[in-house]
């Protein structure tokens, strides 16, 4: 076949926000539609409309366009972004970005706004108003010519590897760039600073526009003073077809497919390598961040086949390479630019960590892992919990990293009066009156949380449910926790078992109290209760949670079903969920538990 014959290829972008009245047979027209016309990439459908991203020979996607509108009234109206492009020529990059298959999905949201996903999204009829790519243009024109510092600003929806190799610059336009790592961090950005936004004129931009749409509704919705808000319809995309010298936007449109990124006429590039900081935007080589997973910018002549990085953000936050498993390694620890050195004291391990003789740093190939600080329960420590949840650990190890941490406070060993067991081969397990044997050399320390405010040793049997006496040491706890998070953090999220969960509990009241101290997305509270103490009576706590207890007939002899029951109903019903059991006292992981705990973390990725 000669090179004249080969059919011109192209990426086709669109969404369309609408209720879909039969979602099932819409996911059955886009399966055949889709595969009969050999296109590759994303479909996303929801309730609430559709998210697209694929490619495929030109005039199959102009039949696919055709067949959409021949088929529904709902997207005679949709802007389809078609260009022209060549074929995926790296293999890695298309397969990262969905190129070498068709994958369809029926999600719950087409783009996740909030970094709570569990929580009610705002109502996109709610939306800003749409610029078209020469409003957009002249609202800024307009801008610069004029003293607009007081009355306009200029948001960039997007994330912080896609603003570093673009974004718009006008002159006496304030510009703000949320730095995110991630969407789904939007929206707590946005909280944080809405003092920047009330009252203003806010002009937002991303790629193709979608994210714009849901995150300008969230805006609005914080109700005066938020009402004026603009979105560019089209996004960058259309601003760039408009004013291809790429007008007031500077630098490379980061795209979601295999073309990497869309640049104009303009040559210029605004993006620096993390490692020798000169000019480069070339995120081709899809070098990623130690701790997060965010792409990073390596040009080529820093590049190392395993090399580890750390992006800004991470340096930000005090994160660096572990000497002492660089010394592990057989490698002295020669200091870096901008990187400190620091002991690490949980178990993660990074696979090849270490240092070439220039400098380099190099980077393992594993996948981005939630990392969950787990609270055991009263009188157990972190090794034995350690152990409770082995079975657990392993069936999420794909998606979590558990990371286990000793209570506060030091209990001392306790001894139930027991009713004397006799037979010929054993002598009485204990007799009344007697003084009991001296705990044993190897015996490991038991740690609570909590203790009651008079606690001594027990001189009668086990008081099972003593729980509910249990208050003190709170601040005591707090105070050793914020310095785990401060020495082996972030977390994503806490999971407590028994008092750990009322911990957990208590930290995910308390959150706008312990931000930047004790930043968490998510809690995992299993067998779990509330203290009746004054930082719970805060009003729904709106922090997702998943809570998993024992059901009316679970057979947990230490938590009641009601108990948990009462605090799952302290939070928010829109982001909480319920797994109950038959299991005891527990955290089950056979089938549908496990799914239905994975389905819930599975939001957080």
């Amino acid at each position: 076949m000669s090179e004249s014959d080969i059919e011109d290829y192209g990426v086709l972008l669109y969404y369309n926000y609408a209720d879909i009245p039969n979602l099932h047979e819409l996911f059955t027209f886009y399966h055949s539609n889709c595969s009969s016309l050999r296109l590759l990439g994303r479909v996303r459908l929801s309730s609430h409309g559709v998210n697209v991203t694929v490619g495929g020979t030109l005039s199959s996607l102009h039949a696919h366009i055709e067949a959409l509108k021949a088929t529904s009234t709902l997207f005679h109206s949709t802007d389809f972004k078609l260009a022209t492009c060549h074929q995926p020529l790296d293999d890695q990059v298309a397969k990262e970005c969905g190129f070498t298959s068709l994958s369809i999905r029926i999600v719950k949201e087409l783009v996740t706004l909030s970094s709570h996903p569990l929580l009610k999204s705002p109502d996109i009829s709610n939306a800003g108003r749409h610029l078209s790519a020469a409003e957009f243009h002249s609202f800024l024109h307009t801008a610069t010519k004029e003293s607009t510092k007081n009355s306009l600003v200029l948001l960039d929806a997007r994330n912080l590897y896609e603003t570093r190799i673009g974004k718009f610059q006008a002159p006496n336009i304030e510009t703000l760039d949320p730095q995110v790592r991630q969407y789904s961090d939007l929206s707590s950005w946005i909280d944080d600073n809405d003092e920047h936004l009330k009252g203003k004129n806010v002009l937002m931009y991303c790629t193709g526009g979608i994210r714009c749409e849901m995150a300008s509704a969230y805006i609005r919705s914080k109700g005066a003073g938020f009402e004026n808000v603009f979105q560019l319809f089209g996004g960058i995309q259309r601003y760039l077809e408009q004013f291809p010298d790429g007008g007031f936007f500077k630098g490379k449109n980061f795209v979601f497919d295999h073309r990497i990124s869309v640049g104009s006429s303009d040559t210029n590039i605004i993006g620096t390598c993390l490692v020798c900081h000169r000019s480069f935007d070339d995120y081709s080589s899809r070098c990623r961040c130690t701790y997060c997973r965010m792409l990073v910018l390596v040009c080529c002549n820093c590049q190392n086949e395993s090399a580890l990085y750390v992006c800004e953000l991470c340096q930000k936050q005090g994160k660096a390479i572990s000497s002492e498993q660089l010394i592990e390694n057989g490698e002295s620890t020669m200091s870096l630019p901008g990187v400190k050195f620091q002991k690490f004291s949980s178990d993660i391990k990074l696979s090849s960590q270490v240092l070439s003789g220039d400098g380099k740093m190099y980077r393992p190939q594993d996948s981005r892992k939630l990392r969950i600080l787990c609270l055991h329960g009263f009188r157990q420590n972190a090794s034995s919990f350690k152990g409770r949840t082995a079975s657990l650990a392993k069936k999420l190890k794909k998606m979590a990293e558990f990371v286990f941490v000793d209570a506060p406070h030091e209990l001392p060993f306790i001894y139930q009066t027991l009713i004397p067991v006799v037979n010929v081969n054993c002598a009485p397990s204990s007799l009344p009156g007697a003084s009991p044997p001296p705990p044993l050399e190897n015996c490991k320390k038991k740690f609570a949380w909590f203790l009651a405010p008079d606690w001594k040793v027990a001189e009668g049997p086990f008081d099972p449910l003593q729980y509910q006496q249990q208050t003190a040491g709170y601040d005591i706890s707090v105070s050793h926790l914020k310095k785990v998070f401060s020495e082996e953090g972030p977390f994503d999220g806490i999971l407590g078992f028994s008092q750990g969960s009322a911990m957990a509990a208590l930290i995910s009241a308390q959150q706008e109290k312990l931000k930047g101290e004790m930043d968490i997305k998510f809690v995992v509270l299993c067998s779990g209760f509330a203290l009746h103490v004054e930082e719970m009576e805060c009003g729904p706590i709106r922090c997702p949670s998943l809570h998993i207890f024992g059901n009316e007939h679970g057979n947990d002899r230490q938590i009641a079903n009601q108990t948990s029951k009462e605090l799952a109903s302290l939070y928010d019903s829109h982001s909480s969920v319920i797994i109950e059991h038959d299991c005891g006292h527990i955290i089950p992981t056979r089938f549908p538990y496990i799914d239905e705990i994975k389905d819930f973390l599975g939001r957080f990725l």
